[in-house]
């Protein structure tokens, strides 16, 4: 690797040619960068103080360095954002010097369009691809390239390139524009040129070094690096146009930009049984490579998988899957931003595909895992434990006797997990806010199109408050509240029964309930289910909501209704998974003093929550919500307990506790601290508690 100071343009100008390999991002600077930019060079270039303005650095296989003949260009490894957009300030600079009369061109000389294009954008004496002194990757190839050529832009044109192009005509063409400092700051603009030999250096080590400044690298941008940098050219195009490409039109621009790293979050749960963090997706895609042995020249079969669960994403995730029924079950997911479940669908789609699991039944197993997320929303469940239950769901599952053996895995879920029962889901339903519910444009649309084959789009309705929402209700809303009409209000105001969709909303107002039943498009004339019954009304009050309620609820039962365990599997039962260990088996914990400490302890800890749960073990008794989170070894004079957290996210203000990082110790975790009669079980708890949560947070 070399590494020199040099002028950005002095750089454009000694390289035959500079490409983007096809394993890079897109261009994606925006607006704001290329105001930042362009500010830059002018101040710099009305500034005759300033000798150079630093803008990064252009890291680039040189083909002097390597291996390639003289033919070859030289590969950019990272610095295409700014190299690209300088790239595009030269060319509008030379269109708009060529509009200019020639007295005026006479003091830039130096930046006279033919020069300007001749020393920075073409190779006057080449043809084809190789006239161009920069080439994009495939999506931003032929855009550039028509506009340094002057012809017509593609059909399909890069927006980033043309927008970002049009920009700086916009502000050359500008009154006022000071050409001449444009063209001193272009000159001052400085990078470090930093040329690696292919032979000695690992173009992808310094690649990700240097992802810390511009605009940080997505994890999918990462990952499309690792696959494919390290290849020879025709193997980097062949399986970039065989694989990767195709996931990249899949998901189209936007939602491959938005949406990809959490495709490839959900690939590796699924295929590793792990859940990545959000921002160790690249890190722990690395390590499922070279655990698997599928890196470098091997990587094809991992890029052929990939590319098969990208697909499947995109039918589950972005609305491609072409089968309707299906596709309306997928609808459905993705409107109650159900994402945990994408693991297991995954999974499910791919036995679809191989023939393991019917279509039919592939439908009602969404149909069942909607039903649980949504009842769950409704009666206000803890929600951060879906991703373990749905990333370790398929473990659970006899893919002999797949649908039932699903049905039975959702209803034995237990406590905070529980599959909430119909009366439960119901009395929620009734009773609880629904106007501010996260997902309530979603019930209403399927409470309102249950059962009817054309659906109605709610999307056209707003919705209205039967009774209103104006706490200084009018004299005869009152009224027909009864004496207790305060209370009334307040009980019902925003729960279903008094809840529903219009299109006269403005005309409602706060009239009285006859008014809306009676006035033209009011109640009586509704087309809308949601508005059935309302129109024989004499009045609106707590009878009419509750009853009205019920009415809805029992729908809502039918549309989210809730499985029926099989009958004929009781073998499918959970085994009990207790230890064949007790408590006898730790003759410490059978001391006085510590038997006495033991029992207080466990009290609290099984205290936290139902779901809590105690096993003996042969060496520790571990204590479980989703997984273990605090273990404990009886000593002759004191408890060992070991919390299963990292130590540096430990809040523990009196210093109780040490790291026992990569030490070997009984039980699980890095953390450890000591209960002894001295102790304050009270601190030693908020101790526990707090990886507790941290376990159930996971």
């Amino acid at each position: 690797m070399k590494a020199s100071e040099t002028s950005l343009i002095s750089l454009l100008n000694k390289s035959h040619q500079f490409v983007i390999p096809i394993y890079q991002r897109a261009y994606s600077w925006t607006a704001d960068q290329c105001h930042q930019l362009m500010a830059d060079v002018v101040r710099s270039g009305g500034d005759e103080a300033l000798k150079s303005h630093f803008i990064g650095s252009i890291v680039h296989v040189e083909k002097g360095l390597s291996n390639l003949t003289t033919q070859e260009p030289d590969l950019i490894i990272d610095g295409q954002q700014r190299m690209t957009t300088v790239t595009l300030l030269i060319a509008a600079l030379a269109r708009v010097l060529e509009d200019l009369p020639e007295d005026e061109r006479e003091p830039l000389k130096g930046f006279s369009p033919t020069k300007l294009r001749k020393r920075y954008l073409v190779n006057d004496d080449e043809d084809g691809e190789e006239y161009f002194r920069l080439l994009l990757s495939e999506q931003d190839r032929d855009t550039l390239k028509a506009i340094v050529a002057g012809t017509r832009l593609p059909t399909s044109d890069s927006d980033n390139v043309r927008q970002n192009f049009e920009l700086f005509l916009r502000h050359l063409r500008a009154t006022g524009a000071n050409l001449a400092a444009v063209c001193r700051g272009l000159a001052k603009l400085v990078v470090v040129d930093i040329r690696l030999d292919r032979t000695q250096d690992n173009p992808q080590l310094i690649f990700e070094s240097m992802n810390s400044t511009g605009l940080k690298l997505s994890q999918a941008d990462l990952i499309r690096n690792f696959v494919l940098m390290g290849l020879e050219p025709e193997l980097q195009e062949r399986w970039y146009s065989t694989y990767w490409r195709p996931m990249e039109t899949d998901f189209g621009q936007a939602a491959y930009e938005r949406q990809f790293d959490d495709f490839i979050r959900h690939y590796l749960t699924v295929i590793t049984g792990e859940i990545p963090r959000f921002n160790d997706v690249y890190e722990a895609f690395k390590d499922h490579a070279l655990r698997s042995g599928t890196h470098g020249h091997r990587i094809e079969p991992l890029l052929k998988e990939l590319r098969e669960y990208a697909w499947r994403y995109c039918a589950v995730a972005l609305g491609r899957e072409q089968d309707k029924g299906l596709a309306e079950a997928f609808q459905d997911l993705r409107e109650i931003k159900a994402d945990v479940v994408y693991p297991l669908l995954l999974e499910l789609y791919t036995d679809y595909e191989r023939g393991v699991l019917s279509r039919d039944d592939l439908a009602e197993i969404v149909g069942m895992v909607t039903s649980y997320i949504f009842r769950r929303a409704v009666c206000r469940m803890p929600t951060n434990s879906l991703n373990r239950t749905f990333s370790t769901f398929t473990r659970a599952i006899d893919k002999s006797r797949y649908l039932a053996s699903v049905k039975a895995h959702l209803l034995w879920l237990k406590s905070y997990r529980a599959f909430p029962r119909d009366e439960d889901f119901a009395r929620e339903l009734m009773y609880s806010n629904m106007y501010t519910f996260k997902r309530r444009s979603y019930l209403l649309r399927k409470l309102e199109n249950a059962g009817r084959k054309e659906e109605v789009p709610i999307e056209d309705y707003t919705i209205e408050h039967i009774m209103p929402q104006n706490e200084n209700l009018p004299r005869q809303w009152r009224d027909d509240l009864g004496e207790d009409w305060a209370g009334v209000h307040a009980r019902y105001l925003h729960t279903i029964g008094n809840l529903t969709l219009t299109g006269y909303n403005s005309e409602y107002g706060d009239s009285p309930f006859a008014c809306k039943r009676d006035m033209e498009g009011g109640f009586r004339e509704s087309p809308l289910r949601l508005n059935r019954g309302l129109g024989t009304l004499d009045k609106w009050d707590e009878t009419a909501i509750v009853q009205r309620a019920e009415r809805l609820a029992d729908i809502a039962l039918e549309v989210w209704p809730r499985p029926e365990l099989p009958t004929d599997l009781p073998e499918m039962a959970p085994h009990d998974t207790g230890s064949q260990y007790t408590i006898a088996d730790h003759p410490n914990l059978l001391r006085p003093v510590n038997g006495a400490l033991f029992e207080q302890f466990r009290k609290a800890v099984l205290a936290i929550g139902d779901e809590v749960t105690e096993t003996f073990l042969k060496n520790y008794v571990a204590f479980k919500a989703e997984t273990n989170f605090v273990d404990v070894v009886g000593q002759a004079e004191r408890l060992r307990l070991t919390l299963n957290m990292p130590f540096e996210v430990l809040h523990d203000e009196r210093g109780l506790a040490w790291d026992i990082t990569g030490k070997g110790r009984w039980g699980n975790g890095n953390v450890q601290l000591n209960l002894d009669e001295n102790s304050d079980l009270g601190q030693v708890m908020g101790l526990v508690r707090q990886a507790y949560e941290y376990q159930v947070a996971e």
